[in-house]
């Protein structure tokens, strides 16, 4: 599968390494620049599904990435302290998809970008794709290499939480904080590893639930 291609305009270093390895986190093919120039040549040289772009650079302002992109299919979200009503009232109507002011909520704003990236594709289903495992968030159901495969509920939120967070290592505590059993009881620790043995048996070779010594869980 393709991987979104995302361009990010922020000057402050600190910013835009925590959102980069965010965004990498969730698959996304990053490019991270400093300055409205840098930006319009990567602008020229690409095709980028989706531009954040800070409102305030060194050398000009966001604006003008978003009048450059004006005609093409990459949507735009601005992420500035700039908060005055007449700038996000003028972003809006030259097009923005989005604009969110700093501080901002690191969640919140990923499942901005997901949900903006999925109604351009056309793509309105909750259906998440991890190697041969599809789930239908909607309906619950998870096929396995096309193949519809019973989960209990314990075991789908399990496996929703693991995929939903892949790539990051999810503590035994993290995971067993999200799970209850259908009466509403707590799962306890040792049942954790239980279930995790019952999800591997189920997806076999089509989802790697790798074991992090001493950490937790992750799916790559």
């Amino acid at each position: 599968m393709m991987k979104n291609k995302i361009l990010l305009l922020e000057d402050d270093l600190m910013i835009a390494g925590g959102l980069v390895y965010a965004l990498e986190q969730e698959a996304y093919d990053v490019v991270h620049v400093a300055t409205v120039e840098a930006a319009k040549k990567m602008v020229l040289k690409n095709d980028f599904d989706l531009a954040i772009l800070d409102m305030q650079l060194p050398d000009g302002l966001g604006t003008a990435i978003q009048e450059t992109l004006k005609g093409t299919s990459t949507g735009v979200i601005f992420l500035t302290v700039v908060d005055d009503e007449g700038n996000i009232v003028k972003a809006f109507e030259d097009g923005a998809v989005d604009y969110i002011t700093k501080p901002f909520r690191l969640r919140e704003l990923l499942a901005r970008i997901k949900r903006i990236l999925l109604q351009q594709s056309g793509d309105n289903s909750q259906v998440i794709k991890v190697g041969m495992v599809a789930i239908d968030v909607d309906a619950a159901r998870v096929k396995v290499d096309d193949e519809e495969v019973e989960f209990t509920a314990v075991e789908y939120k399990l496996l929703l939480t693991l995929v939903t967070n892949r790539g990051r290592i999810l503590t035994r505590e993290q995971i067993l904080d999200g799970l209850w059993d259908q009466q509403g009881n707590y799962v306890e620790d040792n049942t954790l590893t239980v279930y995790i043995k019952r999800l591997r048996a189920k997806l076999g070779d089509a989802l790697t639930i790798s074991t992090v010594r001493g950490l937790g869980y992750r799916v790559d």
